[in-house]
């Protein structure tokens, strides 16, 4: 286990304590290091662009989340039969979720384009106005968290399917026998059964909202006027534009603070005892 633990270390544990120690210090790339105590976490709750990257991180999270597990959960009812048609579907909707963030963001940014777009053309065939998607103010966020749901929807669907695929078949019989109707499995029986699972696909997909970059440094970069800014789109501005590596090493610090208090929430909420 050795050679293991020496690569954790070098290249995960070492990294994430020379960022905490970053994170007390004024350092730039290239330059001296400055120990400043916690200057840039007072600089940091003082800045406007944080609370608003914060908020529209927040956003994101919240909408993506919550359609991902309410959808996802409607297609594994849907389809976790094993038939040949069901299989088709599921792969089609799970397809995306094996494709980069990077190339999904390429892709989406040139269907939505208002004047060479898939998209575009379609609005210019039925006679509409075109749409520029990724550079309104209103309009952009809710087009980045779409293609975000879209790329992981498939991924949702997956887990809560191996969920469903996990409860006791006894479990229904016996509420049939007692006279329960379709909704009633589902609410007494059904959900119960995959709360674990639950939790798990909500922790994961959590956790991948509240980090999300890639999708929209390709898409918008955090425009237009920082409408779609997220906590790591501005991290990584701080750290490798502004070569603030102290600053954006806070950012991150209070970024993993925010994934472990709302972590713990949802292990509070979705607690699972065997009463249950």
């Amino acid at each position: 286990m050795v050679p293991s633990f020496a690569i954790l270390g070098t290249f995960v544990l070492y990294p994430i304590v020379q960022s905490f120690v970053y994170s007390f210090q004024n350092v730039t790339i290239g330059g001296d290091s400055t120990w400043i105590g916690l200057q840039n976490y007072i600089t940091l709750f003082k800045d406007q662009q944080f609370w608003n990257a914060l908020g529209i991180t927040l956003e994101f999270t919240i909408a993506s989340v919550l359609v991902l597990i309410v959808v996802g959960f409607i297609l594994a009812l849907l389809l976790q039969g094993e038939s040949l048609a069901n299989r088709i579907v599921r792969s089609v909707f799970f397809f995306p979720t094996i494709v980069s963030l990077v190339t999904i963001g390429l892709v989406w940014k040139f269907l939505l384009d208002p004047s060479i777009g898939f998209v575009g053309g379609i609005f210019d065939l039925v006679g509409l106005p075109p749409v520029a998607w990724l550079t309104s103010t209103s309009l952009a966020l809710p087009t980045v968290i779409f293609v975000n749901i879209w790329k992981n929807l498939g991924f949702a669907m997956i887990l809560l399917l191996a969920g469903l695929k996990g409860v006791p078949q006894e479990r229904y019989e016996a509420a049939e026998l007692d006279g329960a109707k379709r909704g009633q499995l589902i609410r007494y029986v059904t959900i119960p059964g995959i709360r674990p699972t639950m939790l798990f696909a909500t922790l994961i997909l959590t956790i991948q909202s509240l980090q999300v970059f890639d999708l929209v440094f390709v898409m918008t970069d955090g425009g237009p006027i920082f409408t779609t800014d997220t906590l790591v789109n501005l991290l990584y501005r701080d750290a490798f534009v502004n070569y603030q590596t102290g600053y954006a090493s806070a950012i991150s610090f209070v970024l993993f603070l925010i994934i472990v208090i709302v972590s713990a929430l949802q292990l509070r909420f979705f607690r699972y005892n065997d009463v249950d």
